[in-house]
């Protein structure tokens, strides 16, 4: 997102800035937090049977005056002498037209959602499955199924978060079912909103976790005050007590912080965000989504370092 070099002059810039970047927040987080966790495990001593295994470094930062030779994904014979390999900035780049299709469609992936599946409710266009992100600096291979699973053998990966999480997860299962097929092997919470998957043929899980504020909060209810309640201070357990569980953790979280709210650290209340009638200062919500992600990245921190030292690992 460019710089607001005059807000006062044209107001407008920065109304349509503050209501992009919850959604921004979508695609960077994901991505953070995949790069993260996803590329921790060991990967197979040997590489002879991984299909597009060429290494590619992937950076956020921008690199708009990169010469003509960091366009390959490959490395250059510099690259290769030095030890170092161009950065790719995968968020910068444009959708082009995919001839080969999508892995899936609504036809072929049993677990799409019947109130989603536009296919077979009618829609008489598929023009919209044949497109692919192509970033302007390099080059992302094709999605490897078998490659995945293989990678992720006898490891669980959980999607912890909103809606965002739960679409990302049941997409990851259609792409991960055209290889293997997954087994429900656990349901709970209204419409199920805690779910796992288990592919047997290579031993790894998938889960999703409904946490929309990743922290300790009440959702507003009918029955209840019409706004949520966020403890900044404090996890939520109802995803976190399985973190011994989980060897990576993709959060995706945004929208949820937008809805009025009142926000809590410890027994205090530090304001609240929309919040008419109430006798509390209006604090917005981006600090507070930043001590929410702050609070959930250094529990995950402080509990994947105490399991390693139970387990000697440390």
């Amino acid at each position: 997102m460019g710089t607001i070099t005059s807000p006062f002059k044209d107001p407008s810039h920065h109304s349509l800035a503050r209501k992009l970047l919850p959604y921004a927040i979508y695609v960077i987080l994901p991505i953070a937090v995949i790069r993260l966790y996803l590329y921790t495990p060991s990967l197979p001593q040997s590489t002879d049977q991984l299909p597009h295994s060429t290494a590619i470094t992937i950076s956020t930062t921008s690199s708009s005056s990169s010469s003509p030779s960091s366009l390959s994904p490959f490395p250059s014979s510099q690259e290769v002498e030095t030890g170092k390999e161009t950065p790719c900035d995968y968020t910068t780049g444009n959708w082009v037209q995919d001839k080969l299709g999508p892995l899936y469609n609504g036809t072929t992936c049993a677990t799409i959602k019947k109130g989603q599946n536009c296919i077979t409710h009618g829609r008489p266009d598929l023009g919209y499955l044949f497109w692919r992100w192509k970033p302007k600096q390099c080059h992302i291979p094709r999605f490897e199924p078998n490659t995945f699973l293989q990678i992720l053998s006898n490891k669980h990966i959980a999607f912890v978060g909103d809606s965002m999480a739960r679409n990302q997860l049941e997409s990851l299962l259609c792409m991960l079912a055209t290889v293997s097929p997954p087994n429900l092997v656990y349901t709970d919470g209204e419409e199920n909103k805690f779910r796992r998957w288990h592919f047997l043929s290579h031993n790894v899980s998938v889960s999703v976790y409904w946490s929309p504020f990743l922290v300790k909060g009440i959702e507003k209810s009918q029955d209840g005050p019409n706004y949520n309640k966020l403890y900044l201070d404090q996890v939520n357990e109802r995803w976190a007590a399985d973190m011994g569980q989980m060897d990576m953790i993709v959060l995706s979280v945004g929208h949820w912080f937008l809805h009025p709210a009142v926000y809590f650290e410890g027994d205090s209340v530090l304001g609240c965000h929309y919040c008419p009638g109430l006798n509390y200062s209006e604090i917005g919500f981006y600090d507070v989504l930043r001590k929410a992600i702050k609070t959930t990245l250094k529990t995950i921190i402080e509990r994947r370092v105490a399991n390693a030292n139970e387990m000697g690992l440390m």
